[in-house]
């Protein structure tokens, strides 16, 4: 028997949606400058921060603990479906982080607490055809990763930032961290890890953003 095909209701486009698809038509915030040595903790383009702005789809999902529910899913040995505390029982780590947003904002030393995505991938085993993840919010968002970036040695299905509870209008309770791509692809409201053959365009890289998002090379748009 085939299992029900899950379709993803994307909310309707807001002001927000409109102007950075517009951003991302016009190539704004692009310096033209050649990608900088990944030494350089700074990349081309970004300015330092010491607050966290909030960006997102206009909308935030009331997600708590007790409603909070994590599928892993696709190509993967092992499917979970994980509740609050089957999520907080798996093993916890510790990541101190910068982070890079496409709007060019970054900041620098962000301590996030949570699973890591290799302790994730231990447990369920991706298959040999995986190629990529397409990350699901409850908010509707979605954005694809290939799966040597999920893997990576500091990214993070964080729950916690700063010694404290991830905030709803951070993402919280729980939000994937990757911070060697632009924010954008650490999806706030985690509710999905699908594992895929291909990788696919996201909410955002379908419109007009990059598929990968290495701020170090100002992945910030599409080059179609």
């Amino acid at each position: 028997m085939s299992e029900p095909t899950r379709e993803t209701v994307l909310p309707p486009d807001t002001k927000l949606t409109t102007t950075k698809q517009r951003w991302a038509e016009e190539g704004r915030f692009l310096t033209g400058r050649v990608a900088r040595a990944d030494t350089e903790r700074l990349p081309p383009g970004q300015h330092l921060v010491k607050d966290w702005p909030v960006l997102d789809l206009g909308l935030t999902p009331q997600v708590t603990p007790t409603n909070f529910r994590l599928d892993v899913t696709g190509a993967v040995e092992n499917r979970l479906s994980l509740g609050w505390d089957d999520f907080r029982a798996l093993p916890q780590s510790r990541n101190v982080s910068d982070i890079h947003c496409v709007t060019t904002w970054s900041r620098y030393d962000n301590t996030f607490e949570g699973v890591a995505t290799r302790d994730l991938l231990d447990i369920i085993r991706p298959a040999p055809h995986a190629a990529a993840v397409m990350l699901h919010s409850s908010d509707g968002y979605t954005t694809n990763l290939l799966l040597e970036d999920f893997a990576a040695e500091d990214a993070l299905v964080a729950h916690s930032w700063e010694g404290a509870p991830l905030t709803r209008e951070h993402g919280g309770p729980v939000r994937l961290v990757v911070p060697h791509l632009y924010f954008w692809k650490s999806a706030k409201w985690l509710k999905g890890i699908e594992f895929i053959a291909r990788d696919t365009a996201g909410f955002w890289e379908a419109r007009g953003y990059h598929m990968r998002g290495d701020p170090w090379a100002e992945e910030r748009y599409s080059d179609d």
